[in-house]
């Protein structure tokens, strides 16, 4: 069997061609999408190895034309941008450098077998392709990162984004779940589509199920007209289910025969009514533990979670926290031109961020509220970020009164620096028992020059 390794780095290009002959097949090395296409004009490949980042083209223009041929794309600046398209192009896998060799291994194993997960032929309508790209550069912003947690993130929203199967996007709270639903719908086949979200845990059992499932007029006191659910006004289209988890159990059982037949009986009917949507579940809590507690249907979990996407908390990218506070701040403000400084982003990445992205985009905005120039400082971000303790706080205030009263006095900048010099040196002698020798080796200070010091602010000598 014959590959193809479209790389222009030539030592990873060797490595790869390496390893294709430990699994017994035969490399063939292209540098360049020129003569990649001279390659692929002479010979049959079995399957072919493609960079994004060639030196003359950009190698996801040479999946159209490798028709059935498997195809495993890499690249060393993954984006899901990148990742979808490779996807939507026919690429059978994806992977980001650096690469890890198991990985690549269990790849190539794939290819030469013949695993193709989608072909050209199964992309859906071409007509729709740009609409579909340029929805995900709009959609997508939020979800950017070199983090190797995001590029594995990246991959998984690619293989949703080209199914028809359930979605359960799992995670933090505040990790951007509602957004890469709308993200899959928008690159579906789905996505001329409504997109429909309702957020489980806002409402109490019996709304719940009436805002699901709809209801009859007469259903409960109160339903003077028959009412569509949220299930048959995502038809055609895509239901999020925020917050799955809080759907009670009685529920669930009717939940679970819409998954499974794509049917379903309104509140107070009698009539099963068949509607086509698929199902995106989002949740922050471990589905396993709830189905262990019995507060969630076993059967349900293993209907939802056919593809399952787990969105990472910020502190497991924090190296991604620059490329975040950049697109904030010129998203929020963007003729401000703000740039964090080296200082305020040190103590962003020390916060543990317990409110994930979300908290990172209220403190910018906190930021740029109480900034003016284009830099934003420690003192911008809110409270909490900073470390000055308690006493530091009522310290700093206690002297800003101080000051502006002096201030307002006429002071001289002469006059207060002598009174403040006159009280530390006051404390600092009543700790020293007013010893002028041990509080001279303390601060490291000549006596003699303590001694004078002593004198000016006018302390006593013993």
């Amino acid at each position: 069997m014959k590959i193809l390794i479209i790389e222009d780095q030539h030592a990873l290009a060797g490595a790869l061609g390496e390893v294709c002959r430990q699994l017994g097949a035969e490399p063939t090395l292209a540098h360049s999408g020129a003569a990649a296409k001279q390659e692929l004009a002479a010979t049959k490949f079995s399957a072919v190895i493609l960079d994004i980042g060639l030196p003359d083209v950009n190698g996801l223009t040479l999946l159209e034309t490798l028709g059935d041929t498997p195809a495993l794309v890499i690249t060393a600046h993954g984006t899901l941008d990148n990742a979808v398209a490779a996807k939507r192009l026919g690429a059978t896998a994806y992977l980001v450098k650096p690469l890890d060799l198991p990985q690549l291994r269990e790849m190539l194993q794939q290819l030469l077998a013949g695993c193709r997960g989608a072909s050209p032929k199964c992309r859906g309508p071409d007509s729709a392709a740009d609409t579909a790209a340029a929805t995900t550069s709009e959609s997508s912003s939020l979800l950017i990162g070199a983090a190797p947690a995001m590029q594995r993130v990246f991959v998984e929203i690619a293989h949703a984004c080209y199914g028809n199967v359930p979605v359960l996007l799992t995670g933090p709270t505040g990790t951007g779940k509602t957004l890469v639903a709308r993200v899959i719908h928008a690159n579906s086949a789905r996505r001329d589509g409504p997109f429909v979200s309702l957020h489980c845990s806002a409402l109490p059992e019996t709304l719940l199920e009436s805002e699901l499932f709809g209801h009859e007029k007469n259903a409960f006191t109160g339903a003077t007209a028959m009412r569509h659910g949220h299930i048959e006004r995502a038809a055609g289209g895509t239901l999020l289910l925020d917050e799955v988890a809080d759907i009670p159990l009685a529920t669930q059982a009717k939940l679970l025969r819409f998954v499974e037949e794509r049917t379903f009986v309104r509140v107070g009917g009698r009539e099963d009514l068949h509607v086509d949507a698929r199902l995106i579940a989002a949740t922050n809590r471990d589905l396993q533990s709830e189905v262990a507690a019995g507060r969630f249907r076993q059967d349900l979990y293993f209907r939802l979670r056919v593809l399952e996407i787990e969105l990472p908390a910020l502190t497991a990218r924090k190296e991604d926290l620059s490329a975040l506070c950049a697109f904030f701040l010129g998203s929020l403000a963007p003729e401000r031109k703000a740039e964090m400084s080296a200082d305020a982003l040190a103590l962003l990445s020390a916060y543990p961020w317990p409110g994930n992205v979300r908290e990172l985009r209220n403190a910018l905005e906190h930021a740029l509220a109480v900034s003016t120039g284009q830099t934003i400082l420690p003192q911008h971000l809110p409270r909490h970020f900073r470390p000055a303790s308690v006493a530091g706080d009522k310290f700093n205030a206690a002297l800003a009164s101080w000051l502006d009263a002096r201030l307002r006095s006429g002071a001289t900048y002469k006059e207060i620096a002598a009174e403040l010099d006159a009280a530390v040196l006051k404390h600092l002698m009543s700790r020293f028992d007013h010893s002028p020798t041990a509080l001279s080796r303390a601060l490291q200070m000549n006596r003699a020059t303590l001694l004078k010091k002593r004198k000016a602010a006018g302390l006593p000598s013993a």
